[in-house]
């Protein structure tokens, strides 16, 4: 890639939209020899020619579900880390499954390599970032409902939690303020005794 930010979007087109000669062409074409791939489901690491299970992962995703609705809603670019996101959606369908789908929200994190030679940026990482109650979806239809649940006990246990342990919280605050008029009351001292240095400089100065 030669602008990663304008071109990733049709990168990820043609990993999941394509002909099996197509997506494999496109993985050798825009990622790295040892590049790594990480999901809730399954992880490469990186090792020489690790691209070989890139090519394997995907060829499974497309075997499971021929055909994927994908939109790319946003990207971002941190151009100093070489890092993308990539925030999208997309409708994932079992085949072996009839009137199964699973529409999901990600966002991918993509790590790029640039190869000075050719002036162009590579994927060196993938890492696809999934809430739980999205990630659930491809194995446990209706699972996003026990996850929903599972939020909200876990939040009114920390409503619960929060209250009947508010001592801690004004120990906590206690001690934090008490830290801060220390560390206040030391950047003071240290002031304090630059200018005085900087005056008896002065003053030195003025004398002659």
């Amino acid at each position: 890639m030669e602008n990663p930010a304008q071109e990733i979007s049709g990168v990820i087109h043609l990993l999941t939209q394509t002909t099996p000669s197509e997506q494999r062409e496109t993985i050798d074409t825009y990622f790295t020899h040892n590049a790594s791939f990480t999901h809730p489901f399954c992880r490469t690491g990186s090792w020489d020619n690790s691209r070989l299970l890139i090519h394997a992962i995907y060829r499974w995703y497309k075997i499971m579900s021929p055909k994927i609705d994908l939109t790319v809603h946003s990207v971002a670019y941190d151009e100093q880390n070489l890092t993308l996101y990539v925030n999208l959606s997309q409708v994932f369908r079992i085949w072996v499954i009839p009137f199964y789908y699973a529409p999901v929200n990600l966002v991918t994190m993509l790590k790029l390599k640039h190869n000075r030679g050719n002036g162009k940026y590579y994927i060196d990482s993938q890492n696809d970032l999934y809430q739980v109650d999205q990630f659930v979806r491809f194995f446990v239809p209706g699972g996003w409902i026990l996850v929903c649940v599972w939020h909200a006990l876990a939040t009114f246990f920390c409503l619960i939690g929060a209250i009947a342990l508010w001592p801690v919280t004004v120990i906590e605050e206690w001690v934090g303020k008490g830290s801060e008029q220390n560390g206040s009351l030391r950047q003071r001292k240290d002031m304090g005794g630059i200018d005085f240095l900087n005056m008896e400089r002065k003053s030195i100065i003025s004398s002659n």
